[in-house]
């Protein structure tokens, strides 16, 4: 575990946490500074930056936590939907060093969207994306 990052602090009983959810993996806990009501971190116990960098096993409890508690969210906090968001890097907006999963129930006009950029009113073409495609097959295998 690193010493200076929170959520380290948090798993060690260091940082206080409103705790949704917690066990020998993941823990779940309120966001300090929630998007909507109901916002929720689900961050794996064990020290990791980037998703690539969590064991798979936990990875996958902490996307089953995510998805327990995302299904709550309608009849416990009247949400019509939650978006689940993982910002995994500084350019992907990744503002806490440490591995979590945003749980965040989204309400009928609650101000939070997602800006897409110019070039999505052109999608590429049917053989860029094949490139793309077979780039990303070839280092899989």
């Amino acid at each position: 575990m690193a010493q200076d990052c929170i959520f380290c602090q948090i798993v060690r009983g260091e940082a206080p946490a409103s705790f949704v959810y917690q066990d020998d993996a993941v823990i779940g806990f309120m966001d300090i500074q929630p998007i909507t009501q109901g916002h929720m971190l689900i961050a794996p116990r064990g020290h990791a930056v980037f998703m690539k960098d969590v064991p798979d096993e936990v990875a996958m409890r902490a996307f089953f936590v995510a998805r327990k508690l995302a299904a709550l969210v309608p009849a416990t906090l009247g949400a019509g939907g939650v978006n689940l968001f993982v910002a995994d890097g500084e350019v992907a907006f990744q503002d806490v060093p440490h591995f979590h999963i945003h749980v965040i129930p989204r309400y009928t006009g609650d101000g939070f969207s997602l800006t897409f950029p110019p070039s999505y009113e052109t999608p590429p073409s049917r053989a860029q994306l094949e490139a793309i495609a077979s780039a990303i097959h070839t280092a899989a295998h």
